[in-house]
């Protein structure tokens, strides 16, 4: 690179400091296996403005002044040593993974970011920016949870999805957020049934995504409908999103009728409403540590071997729709306020 580019970013100067300061960065060179990203478009997660308000509650580990943002989109300017499947001018959706091993180069909210190659994939023109960083960190959460052999450990995605005899079937609450709507395609995409819940105004858009059956979760009938649904189907656990999900996915799984059972919940995000949960069925609670991004990690498979032609080939769609609140860093303390007022089958993205 002829001349080093003048980066920025929006810092987190201290534990619970408020705005975020727009202030330089250091650009940083990619290492073997690295990429940097000149990043067009940023998504917004619960865990940006969270770590902000909780301070030392929300990622103890982390080291101030820090970079937050996992989502980014956007265009390759430079490629470590070993990279071969990126070159400078490539369009790029990626994970950026600073959260996971406190290193803020690696953070999204800056105009230039260090990717660790196997957490990128190729971007389709007909793909915007802005569209594209609605999902990077809903891979990386959704992936975990479903194929990561600590949790549900699922058969990973194919292009095409694979056909089998056996009826598989897992239940995804949530279906309407960015993680559930991404994890109801992974699933599909592996060859399994997904069963979901969601408001009914977003029940065809959850079936969009590939769901067989979308029921809401706030009927009082939720559970005998789903146990109706997944009856006679090997059922191969559940993926939690959503308050209350806990509970209604162990009490499923509890009774289920069918050839096989897998009493396990990957729990990535809900509080529980204080029922039971019967003894038999294990809740484990989705951690996005060092180890998920590694270059062995089932995510890391996802965005080398599955994302690029599920992309190209529109099996895997990025949903939900970006809302872009603005362009510029500046922008992305807004879009926190805005992200935590909540938000329907849509994703807070800020635009560079």
């Amino acid at each position: 690179m002829a001349q080093i580019p003048e980066n920025k970013a929006a810092w987190l100067s201290a534990s619970k400091a408020t705005p975020l300061e727009i202030g330089p960065a250091p650009y940083t060179a990619p290492g073997p296996g690295q990429i940097v990203v000149k990043n067009g478009a940023l998504g917004i997660n619960s865990v940006d403005w969270a770590k902000q308000l909780l301070g030392e509650g929300l990622l103890g580990h982390i080291s101030y002044p820090f970079i937050l943002g996992e989502d980014v989109a956007g265009t390759v300017v430079e490629v470590g040593e070993g990279v071969e499947r990126f070159h400078v001018g490539d369009r790029v959706v990626a994970a950026a993974a600073a959260i996971s091993n406190n290193i803020s180069i690696e953070g999204g909210f800056q105009l230039y970011t260090v990717i660790r190659e196997w957490l990128a994939a190729p971007l389709p023109d007909s793909i915007s920016f802005e569209q594209a960083s609605v999902i990077p960190l809903a891979i990386f959460t959704a992936s975990h949870g479903l194929f990561d052999a600590g949790y549900l450990g699922l058969d990973l995605p194919t292009v095409p999805a694979p056909s089998s005899s056996e009826k598989r079937a897992v239940i995804v609450t949530g279906g309407s957020s960015a993680v559930g709507g991404t994890a109801v395609q992974l699933a599909v995409s592996a060859g399994y049934e997904v069963i979901s819940t969601a408001s009914p105004k977003n029940f065809d858009y959850v079936k969009n995504l590939g769901a067989t059956h979308v029921f809401d979760y706030r009927s009082e009938t939720v559970i005998d409908d789903i146990s109706a649904a997944v009856k006679g189907l090997h059922l191969e656990g559940g993926y939690s999103i959503g308050d209350g999900s806990i509970e209604l996915l162990a009490t499923i799984l509890a009774k289920h009728e069918g050839p096989s059972t897998k009493k396990v919940i990957a729990l990535a995000g809900g509080q529980p409403t204080g029922g039971s949960i019967d003894p038999s069925v294990k809740v484990k609670f989705i951690l996005l540590g060092p180890d998920a991004a590694s270059p062995e990690s089932v995510v890391s498979k996802i965005y080398r071997n599955y994302l690029p032609d599920a992309l190209a080939k529109e099996q895997f769609i990025p949903a939900p729709d970006a809302i872009v609140v603005g362009k510029g860093l500046e922008k992305i303390q807004e879009a926190f306020g805005i992200h935590m007022q909540g938000v329907s089958a849509k994703k807070i993205v800020v635009s560079l």
